[in-house]
């Protein structure tokens, strides 16, 4: 068995299919299904459920995935242990859809001009998934919003943000100077799917101050709701990063409008497991990111 072999499983498990494993390991659909039935015949057990969609593991496939992910664990932070260095080699940085567009870039840019030698990928989930990734080892550092389940890991607070409503130029709101959170209780709200951290933000916010959004409807991405929203199709929160520079198309005949009174914010943190081995190359992307982040608020 090579270490590839479980690498690939582990993969194939995570996204529960062979196309998306693919995908993120950069290699051909026909290799990844001839590693993984090359790995099953020499254990002499089927690891996945291969009439199931989306891929299932079996019973031995779970036992099996857990030792990956120790065997893989101990594997990395041997090679880390002794080619420590903090100007190269590789980091893994994962974050939710929320954030990944908007502030990554710009930090893995400065990062890479600082540090050329220095590999990076980067990896974009839903919290749920980043976490999972993060207490396996699988991920360094992965950038989030608060509430989450702390247990074992560290977390550091990076910054507040607002969140903004968002509704068409023609919107009924648009002829309010100012818009309170009681103003919008009567227009359907648009909000991201329950797998989104910011949909729970929003809706406990508004819980908060006794105001139950009307006709809730849900959209998978951050791009479809601002765009629905545009054309006039309900109201919704964004992120202030993720508010449009300059020309954007639709999305410039929206209003991003600070609430009255108090207002919504999200609290986005940076999270990593402390119980596995902290290379000085991981410490040094933990301090570039809060760095960058004092950078900014200082602007």
């Amino acid at each position: 068995m090579e270490l590839n072999q479980f690498r690939y499983f582990l993969s194939v498990a995570r996204q529960a299919g062979f196309t998306q494993a693919a995908n993120e390991l950069g290699v051909s659909q026909p290799a990844l299904s001839r590693s993984v039935a090359k790995l099953e015949e020499e254990l002499g057990q089927p690891l996945f459920e291969r009439d199931s969609r989306p891929l299932v593991l079996t019973e031995m496939g779970k036992s099996f995935q857990q030792r990956c992910i120790q065997i893989l664990g101990l594997v990395d932070q041997a090679v880390a242990e002794v080619t420590d260095d903090e100007t190269k080699g590789q980091v893994r940085v994962g974050a939710i859809p929320t954030i990944a567009p908007y502030w990554l870039p710009q930090m893995v840019s400065r990062f890479s001009k600082s540090l050329p030698n220095v590999e990076i990928h980067i990896f974009e989930e839903v919290t749920t998934r980043l976490l999972e990734r993060i207490r396996h080892g699988e991920l360094d550092v992965a950038i989030m919003a608060m509430p989450i389940d702390r247990h074992f890991l560290e977390v550091h607070k990076l910054f507040e943000e607002e969140l903004f409503l968002m509704h068409g130029r023609n919107h009924e709101l648009a002829t309010k100077k100012v818009v309170r959170i009681r103003d919008i209780e009567s227009y359907p709200m648009l909000l991201l799917d329950q797998s989104h951290c910011l949909s729970a933000q929003v809706e406990a916010f508004c819980k908060q101050r006794s105001v139950q959004p009307i006709a809730l409807e849900r959209a998978a991405q951050l791009t479809t709701v601002q765009a629905l929203v545009a054309i006039g199709h309900g109201i919704s929160f964004i992120p202030a990063m993720a508010r449009p520079r300059g020309g954007a198309g639709g999305m410039m005949r929206s209003q991003y409008r600070s609430l009255d009174g108090v207002k919504p914010k999200r609290t986005v943190i940076m999270v990593w497991n402390p119980y596995r081995f902290q290379s000085r190359l991981v410490k040094n992307l933990r301090q570039f990111i809060i760095e960058g982040v004092e950078i900014v608020d200082s602007e």
